[in-house]
């Protein structure tokens, strides 16, 4: 069975002292909710990293980074590699997320390759895909996904895919206020995992979590989290309020 998860992306969002009021917010307010069973995660600007871990320790809360570079060292003047992140005790990546595809061109062999280096440096790979506006409109959202994921995850063995968390993002309804609805989130979730059963057997797509990622919020979380296919949320800007974010998790319950 695919684990829940609900993971904040903060983007280039809270100076550091803010990110750390904002985990200490979340720590005294998770009692307050029911989270039980939903792995609650924030990724926090690379900065505040070490911090955020060594308050968030003992919580319950885990963390991530936004993103990696592929290679292990070098002359790649601001970049962080996967072996960076694991030395400091980090488990998760985000990986792909399409506003690094939109406004830093990556590519589809970069983002595979990124995948490649996390998942072999031990970290959990949180991929994003998902389609633009244009792609929806013109139908083409399945093949748009199809083909990411045969290009950026599919080359993994199946011991490594497990490694692998999905974060399925309608690009159209990322900061535009846009929803994707129940119904077309839960077709584009169960045509992700029919993928995954295609290509690694049924028992790998079960225990796969494909996630949410557009405009998720407290008041249409539960609608979204009821569809099967749905195992949690990438939040954005409500991660960025500690109730938001605990009244999304609390969702599942």
């Amino acid at each position: 069975m695919a684990k829940k998860i609900v993971a904040g992306n903060w983007k280039m969002n809270k100076d550091f002292n803010a990110a750390i009021e904002l985990v200490e917010a979340l720590k005294a307010a998770k009692g307050k909710y029911n989270t039980d069973g939903v792995s609650l995660i924030v990724s926090p600007p690379y900065l505040h990293l070490t911090e955020v871990l060594k308050v968030a320790k003992g919580s319950g809360i885990e963390v991530s980074a936004q993103n990696v570079h592929q290679e292990a060292s070098g002359a790649y003047t601001g970049e962080i590699s996967t072996e960076m992140l694991k030395s400091i005790g980090l488990e998760y990546t985000i990986i792909g997320h399409s506003e690094r595809r939109q406004y830093f061109a990556e590519t589809s062999s970069q983002i595979a390759a990124k995948v490649s280096a996390a998942i072999n440096t031990g970290l959990t790979a949180i991929y994003c895909c998902g389609e633009v506006k244009e792609e929806r409109e013109a139908g083409d959202h399945f093949k748009v996904v199809e083909a990411q994921l045969n290009a950026e995850v599919f080359h993994l063995s199946s011991a490594e895919f497990e490694k692998v968390v999905i974060a399925y993002e309608p690009v159209w309804a990322i900061g535009t206020g846009l929803t994707a609805s129940p119904e077309q989130a839960q077709e584009i979730h169960a045509f992700i995992r029919k993928q995954v059963a295609s290509k690694y057997g049924q028992s790998v797509a079960d225990n796969t979590s494909i996630l949410y990622g557009g405009s998720c919020k407290p008041g249409n979380a539960k609608e979204i989290f009821s569809n099967p296919d749905v195992d949690g949320g990438l939040i954005g800007g409500a991660s960025l309020v500690a109730d938001d974010f605990l009244q999304i998790a609390a969702a599942f319950n």
